[in-house]
């Protein structure tokens, strides 16, 4: 497997990362099982794992930890995110006094005495960005994270932590983690090309479209059975949905035109965020070792400017069929008081 920089910050990393949100109470409850896939990935090449306090949580960082003990922790760029655990009030968000206990906790739980890559997982504007670089900055110094990043953040949220951190003197985000994939392609609007500007390494998340992209749909045949991601997410999984009736209709002809390219749908999916510029290393998340077993290949694809050209007419340059996929609505447009004098 080749390597790609992450970013400008001189670390290697596989083209492919493992995500391991499906590890754990949320999908897998094997841990044996869940080892077993992260060990056959790190023997596959892959170096990156990503997971997050909430998957499971904390039970899929307790997975990763145990996979990686016993020497196989320095062979990983190790990466994961803070978001809400349980119900107490301050238990979540980007304040300092949260960063520093999640921290401390994703430390406990992966067995390890430092994060490779720590990322805030979603914008938080009531808490000024300042408060949250110089959290992130103290524990760069403090040798507890490696780097910092931030995921699913709006294009001026990315630029104003850049100037941010420059005008404060403080350590900047060096990842942006954003949803990317041929049915999700609003990053590529602004995200994406920021990204470049800046030097950051991109990790997308959802390349198959929450299963979208996995295969499993195909014209003529029955629907497959609803996951548990219509329970969780119906936005973006209710097969009733106009914006999903179009998704599908989208992921009909993006099969066949796989079909004619002689690959598979996941291939040609995967293979498709690995051809953007700046995309340092795309997030597959498998269940089961089959579905990784599906998913490694993709990274000795090649993707013509043909096949490209085709994908470009089935879904636009910068559209996302369905605004769901986009894994983050600002509170300028979920709060109407924010909209009406």
């Amino acid at each position: 497997m080749s390597y790609r920089l992450l970013g400008r910050t001189g670390v290697h990393v596989s083209p492919l990362t493992l995500g391991a949100m499906n590890f754990g109470a949320n999908a897998n409850l094997d841990h044996a099982d869940g080892i077993r896939i992260i060990h056959a990935a790190l023997d596959a090449g892959i170096n990156v794992i990503d997971t997050a306090d909430v998957y499971s949580q904390g039970e899929s960082e307790v997975i990763v930890g145990k996979a990686i003990a016993g020497g196989r922790r320095d062979d990983v760029v190790l990466a994961t995110k803070h978001a809400a655990i349980g119900d107490e009030v301050n238990h979540k968000g980007n304040s300092r006094r949260w960063i520093h206990r999640a921290v401390e906790a994703s430390l406990r739980r992966l067995g390890t005495d430092h994060i490779d890559l720590y990322q805030v997982h979603r914008p938080e504007p009531e808490t000024d960005l300042d408060e949250t670089l110089a959290a992130l900055s103290d524990l760069v110094h403090q040798g507890k994270i490696r780097y910092f990043g931030t995921s699913t953040f709006e294009p001026h949220e990315i630029v104003e932590a850049q100037w941010t951190a420059e005008r404060r003197g403080r350590e900047r985000p060096v990842t942006e983690q954003p949803p990317y994939s041929i049915l999700a392609r609003g990053a590529e609007r602004a995200v994406l090309p920021l990204a470049r500007k800046y030097g950051l390494g991109v990790l997308p998340w959802s390349p198959l479209a929450g299963g979208w992209l996995s295969g499993r749909y195909r014209k003529g045949e029955p629907e497959p059975a609803l996951s548990i991601r219509l329970d969780r997410q119906p936005g973006r999984h209710d097969p009733a949905l106009p914006a999903n009736q179009r998704k599908r209709e989208a992921v009909e002809a993006l099969t066949g035109l796989a079909d004619e390219a002689g690959l598979s749908l996941i291939h040609l999916s995967l293979a498709f965020a690995l051809r953007h510029p700046a995309v340092s290393s795309v997030i597959i998340g498998p269940r089961t070792l089959d579905h990784l077993t599906s998913q490694l290949g993709a990274v000795d694809v090649t993707l013509t400017d043909d096949v490209l050209d085709r994908i470009d007419e089935i879904v636009p340059p910068g559209v996302t069929i369905n605004p769901a996929d986009a894994g983050y609505e600002p509170a300028s447009l979920t709060d109407p008081a924010q909209r009406r004098s």
